[in-house]
This record gives structure tokens, C-alpha cells and sequence, in this order.
């Protein structure tokens, strides 16, 4: 029993019966390291190895060909969509930088952590700062709940009935595409058109205007399924870093005159204009429940280019943004980074700290029952008003005991607030290059609090499709 394992199964109520490892009174298994010792797998950061494993694992880790056979396309360029910490920040205030300032991401621990350090009166103006911003804001955005009359086939489930149905999911994706319906970038289609479009192919695939979507953070594409048997589309490029099952690749092959290509990238690394089969044809982006950064990488990826290039290039090549439509959600794992219109932030006196603590209160928005609607914040604010009373006077267990203390219902508020402003500020961001741009509540908060929709057009789209054209 000398060599044995020394550690105590409380349930066994006896020793694990495992040889110790040398230099150590415990077995391989519960032998304690400590953090320092396991380091993130440069080829695929979500996955750790001991750092004394590590130039082993490094040729023999499962994603090392996938990663080598990335590297090798046209399209891919690391970092090119992530944006720079320092971006936008000009001559921002030096004074001393807290923890948070000087980290690239911040885990949602160090988020509150940060929050729990602040003393009650910076709490106290951080809340009332939020206060002021929404309400200047939140008359821009507006409740657009709209299922189109052209999903009425997914609606009453005459698709194929091998795809997957779940009603919620559904009726998100519907109201995504009346949306843009309702918006102009999207053609009304009759009833009978839908049922040619899913028995039959079309010949040009291009009745809708939208030759090519782009759909980000695709998942399994069961948007873009709903986008091919509703309206109908030319060409597909569904954008996912991760793989999946049951997909819907297999449907939309079916479809003899789509074309489906499928890029396993990230989308922070991604240059869309060197993708070659995407040159010269205008394209409509779209992505449901883009989480935290995906939305501003997906934002940057389609429109940085447009920064540094007047439309009468962009149409001579044909290759430009048409529309885009993106559901925002888990804006909790935002970073500073990453975040499209830091100078917008900024201009309204929020720092980078702020932005690390607004991000943590989104979370707060779905700790509350949806079953009312809590995204209407307006009828709310006198609940906050009464909580900033409280911290003024209460400053003997800190911000901890005050959260602690918050009604779910307060919080919720705080946290809507919240998603809203970091929301407005990608609008304006889109707004600034030259597109028509609203920010809309898609589907009611009982089917889903993360109910933000951002849809885009280009004013003059349809002069660039003839300039295209004619090219």
C-alpha cells in the first residue's frame, strides 16, 4: 500500500487504489497542478496542454491540418477583421489605467470582479450615465415583428419534413426576412412563386435581386434554407468556424441552380474580397444570433472595405454590400477590441472600463421571467431612480451588497439598457458608411429576450445593380 495513491474517496471511504506517479503521494488522476502549468494550444486556443506536453502536441494535434489547409487559402488573412485596442482612441484621458484597461479579453469573472471594486458613487454615475444615453436613444428603435406571406410554407410546415422545425426558431427567421422584406431589400413573393421555388429550380435564381448571401456564424444555415425555399437565391457562402451535424448543406445542394459554398473560418480572419468566386457579384449579408464580437467582426469584414473606396469603384467592380440583416445577442462577451465605434462610446464619456462593466450588465436582461415585457424600459426607470437613492446611503457592503440586493426585474432593466446602447452605436457605425440603417426589436422578448435586429441597405442599390451590370 506504500506505492499506493493518497487520496480519499469520500464515497468509497477509502483510498484510490491507483499507483502514485513519481515524485508525488498522488496517482496521475488526482495529482494537483497548478494553472500556470497548462497552457491554451497555440493552433487552437479552446483546448489546453501541459506546457512540458507541448511541443509534442504541436504535431499531433487533431486541428493541425485543418489549421495548415486554412492557412494556405486566399481568403485568409489572421486578424484582419479583429480591430485594434487603441483604435478610435485618440487623446483619451491618461489617467490611470485599472486592471481591465490594459487586458485584450475580459472574462465576464473580471467584468464583475471590476464592477464589485467600484466605490457606490461611481456605481452610482455609471447607472445614471446609462440612464441619460438610453434615453436619448431609445425612441430609435422600434418593435417589427413580421413574418412575410413568402414563409408561409415554413410557417405551415409545407417543406421538407426531414428538415428540422422548432416553431421559436422559426418564426425568428421569418421575421428576419420580412424585415428586410418590409425594408426593400428583399422582393415580395406570391404564393405561387414559393411552391416553384421549393419543387423547382429557377433558371435565373435571381428574382429577388441578391445574387449572392453571405450568411455569418451560419451554424447548421437553416436561415439561409428558410432565405433559398422562401425567395430563392443564385449563390450561398454560409461562414462558421466550427463543424456541424445535420446541417443543411445536403437540402440546399438539391437546389440545381444554387450554388453552395461553405468557408470553416473564423470570421475574424477572413478577407471577403479575395474570396474568388464571390468577385463581382453584390451580395446580401445576414446572420441570426451573431454572439458579442461576431456581430462588429462580421460588420468589419463586410463594410472596412468600403471606407477607403468611393461607390463609383465599388460598382465598376461590382463587388459591394447590397443589404445585411444580423440579430445580435450575448452581448455580455463584447470586448473593447473588438467593438466596432469605440469613438461613438467615447464621444458619451464612456470609457474602456465603462464599456467592460455595460457588457457584464447585459446579462443581466435575461436574469428576469420574460413572460412580460421587460424590454420596455421606459415604464421602468422610476425602479432606478429609487436604487440610486439607496446606493447614495448605503455604502457599507459596497456595490456587491447593492447588485445583490437589485430586483430581478431592476436588473433587467439595467441590462436592456445596456444591450441597446452597445447596439446603437454599430447603427451608427453602418450609418457613417453611406448605408440606410434601423435598429429593430424582430420578435417579442417572450420568444426571445436577444430580440435585436440590425438591418442595412444601400440608398441607391438598385442604380448599382444596373452599374454593375453594365460594367
Amino acid at each position: 500500500m506504500e506505492n499506493r495513491c493518497s487520496f480519499w474517496l469520500p464515497k468509497k471511504k477509502r483510498f484510490c487504489a491507483n499507483f502514485r506517479i513519481n515524485d508525488s503521494v498522488f496517482c496521475g488522476n488526482h495529482n494537483t497542478r497548478s494553472d500556470a502549468e497548462w497552457v491554451p494550444c497555440p493552433i487552437d486556443p479552446s483546448h489546453s496542454v501541459l506546457s512540458e506536453n507541448l511541443e509534442g502536441h504541436m504535431k499531433r494535434c487533431p486541428l493541425l491540418k485543418q489549421a495548415q489547409s486554412l492557412s494556405s487559402q486566399p481568403f485568409y488573412q489572421k486578424g484582419i477583421n479583429g480591430g485594434k485596442d487603441d483604435e478610435d482612441e485618440g487623446d483619451e484621458k491618461g489617467a490611470a489605467a485599472p486592471t481591465l484597461a490594459s487586458l485584450e479579453n475580459a472574462t465576464s469573472l473580471m467584468k464583475r470582479n471590476a464592477v464589485y471594486s467600484m466605490t457606490v458613487p461611481e456605481f452610482s454615475i455609471l447607472i445614471s450615465k446609462i440612464q441619460s444615453i438610453h434615453s436619448s436613444i431609445r425612441n430609435d428603435i422600434r418593435d417589427s415583428y413580421r413574418v412575410p406571406e413568402a414563409c408561409d410554407i415554413w410557417i405551415k410546415r409545407e417543406v421538407d419534413r426531414k428538415l428540422p422545425f422548432q416553431e421559436k426558431h422559426v418564426v425568428q427567421q421569418a421575421s428576419i426576412l420580412g424585415n428586410l422584406e418590409e425594408f426593400g431589400v428583399l422582393e415580395k413573393s406570391s404564393g405561387d412563386d414559393q411552391m416553384e421555388q421549393c419543387d423547382s429550380d429557377r433558371s435565373s435564381g435571381d428574382d429577388n435581386g441578391v445574387p449572392a448571401v453571405v450568411e455569418f456564424g451560419a451554424g447548421r444555415g437553416y436561415l439561409t434554407q428558410m432565405l433559398a425555399d422562401c425567395y430563392g437565391i443564385k449563390r450561398v457562402f454560409l461562414v462558421e468556424r466550427k463543424s456541424y451535424k445535420l446541417k443543411a448543406d445536403r437540402s440546399l445542394r438539391q437546389k440545381e441552380s444554387l450554388i453552395l459554398e461553405r468557408l470553416r473560418i473564423d470570421i475574424e480572419d477572413l478577407n471577403l474580397k479575395a474570396v474568388e468566386s464571390l468577385q463581382g457579384v453584390p451580395y446580401l449579408a445576414i446572420g441570426k444570433h451573431l454572439c458579442g464580437p461576431a456581430t462588429d467582426l462580421s460588420l468589419r469584414c463586410c463594410l472596412a472595405e468600403e471606407s477607403n473606396q468611393d461607390d463609383a469603384v465599388q460598382c465598376c467592380s461590382g463587388h459591394y454590400l447590397r443589404g445585411l440583416a444580423i440579430a445580435t445577442c450575448c452581448h455580455h462577451l463584447c470586448q473593447w477590441k473588438h467593438y466596432i465605434n469605440k469613438k461613438y462610446l467615447m464621444n458619451l464619456g464612456i470609457t474602456k472600463d465603462d464599456f467592460h462593466a455595460i457588457t457584464w450588465f447585459t446579462s443581466w436582461a435575461v436574469d428576469a421571467d420574460h413572460g412580460s415585457d421587460l424590454s420596455d424600459v421606459a415604464g421602468c426607470r422610476l425602479h432606478l431612480q429609487s436604487i440610486e437613492k439607496k446606493e447614495c446611503v448605503e455604502d457599507v457592503g459596497g456595490v456587491a451588497e447593492i447588485v445583490q440586493n437589485m430586483k430581478a426585474m431592476e436588473r433587467a432593466v439595467v441590462g436592456f439598457m445596456c444591450k441597446e446602447i452597445i447596439d446603437m452605436g454599430r447603427l451608427m457605425w453602418v450609418k457613417e458608411h453611406g448605408l440606410e440603417t434601423q435598429l429593430v426589436k424582430y420578435v417579442p422578448p417572450t420568444i426571445s429576450p436577444e430580440n435585436h435586429l440590425l438591418i442595412a441597405k444601400h440608398a441607391n442599390h438598385l442604380q448599382r445593380d444596373l452599374n454593375s451590370d453594365t460594367a
